[in-house]
């Protein structure tokens, strides 16, 4: 069994996060141990070949309802997976690679693209970001601290 080189870093149910490569400075997650991989709310998903390698374009809507700061991210296909949701429903994803900022720490993670709109989370931290050196506190929240009030304010006073 591997150990960590990280300390562990105590992070809560639910966090702000930050996308650094994509220029999303501030996403509320919900870190979920149920989940093996990582989700992002991601639309207008579309494939590309870049000198013969699969990249995709995507959208991502930082916000809870609504369009405002959406970034438009081209990145390559790390892979596809078939993913099961909570309610037993497999769905065929694509998995891209991104840098995670959580609790002060940057980690690289796969992640899976979907469409997360009735959902109340724009991303979903899974347990392969978590094991590099994560604890889960389930009864706390924002560890890592809170988006400033304009943030706040643009998710429709979700924090």
């Amino acid at each position: 069994m591997s150990r960590s080189t990280h300390s562990n870093t105590l992070t809560g149910w639910r966090e702000w996060v930050s996308l650094p490569d994509l220029g999303v400075d501030w996403i509320k997650a919900k870190i979920d141990t149920g989940a093996r991989t990582s989700s992002l709310h991601a639309f207008d998903i579309e494939e590309l070949d870049s000198d013969g390698e699969p990249w995709v374009r995507f959208r991502v809507k930082p916000w809870q309802d609504s369009q405002e700061d959406a970034v438009v991210v081209e990145c390559p296909i790390h892979d596809r997976r078939a993913v099961r949701s909570s309610s037993g429903h497999a769905q065929d994803r694509l998995v891209v690679q991104l840098m995670i900022r959580l609790v002060d720490r940057e980690v690289l993670a796969e992640v899976t693209l979907s469409n997360r709109d009735e959902m109340g989370f724009r991303m979903l931290i899974g347990r392969e970001a978590l094991r590099r050196g994560y604890i889960v506190d389930p009864a706390r929240s924002f560890l890592g601290g809170r988006a400033p009030r304009e943030a706040r304010r643009r998710n429709r006073g979700r924090a």
